[in-house]
């Protein structure tokens, strides 16, 4: 499979879902379990330079990966966030769309609001973090959330495609393996 890459970094490793124009990969640190990204496969920085298949492969890709993995965290809801440009606090020039399970009762965020300040943050740190992690990826760290290695988010990106390739053959709709933590 060809190379993936997030601005000018390589996450292949990373990948648990591809369409034809849209990827989904596990997140270097993630803010709670199962925070994952959405990304075109080309490298386009802003929302409005997408082209309209490519657009529409993304936010088809967003619905598709919001489900399993709304499913396979336990979920009740989903943050699905996007920062559009620097004045919006984007800070790698890639589209991206973040996907965060949410759940009604034993949420990361007591406060449903203040997963707003933690995705700032979040994106705020993204770009020089990618910048730190030995090639093919690099990130940022701080004393909350640490960066996990590429193995620890390759392998969490293999258990995650599992599920993909469950949807894909119509098998393990009815019983979903859970996970509570990111390893």
């Amino acid at each position: 499979m060809s190379a993936l890459l997030f601005s000018t970094f390589d996450v292949s490793r990373q990948v648990f879902y591809r369409s034809g124009l849209a990827a989904a990969i596990v997140n270097l640190k993630p803010i709670v379990p199962g925070h994952v990204l959405v990304i075109p496969t080309r490298v386009v920085p802003r929302l409005a330079d997408l082209k309209h298949d490519e657009l529409a492969s993304l936010m088809a890709s967003v619905q598709h990966v919001g489900r399993i993995i709304e499913r396979v965290y336990a979920a009740d809801g989903l943050t699905i966030a996007c920062q559009d440009g620097k004045a919006a606090g984007q800070t790698v020039p890639h589209v991206h769309f973040h996907l965060l399970p949410r759940k009604l009762q034993g949420d990361h965020f007591a406060n449903n609001d203040d997963v707003y300040p933690a995705l700032e943050r979040a994106e705020g740190e993204l770009s020089g973090a990618l910048r730190r992690v030995p090639q093919p990826l690099q990130m940022d760290a701080d004393e909350d959330r640490k960066p996990r290695t590429l193995e620890d988010m390759e392998t969490e990106a293999r258990w995650l495609q599992t599920f993909f390739e469950q949807a894909e053959n119509g098998s393990g709709s009815e019983e979903v393996h859970t996970k509570n933590k990111v390893d």
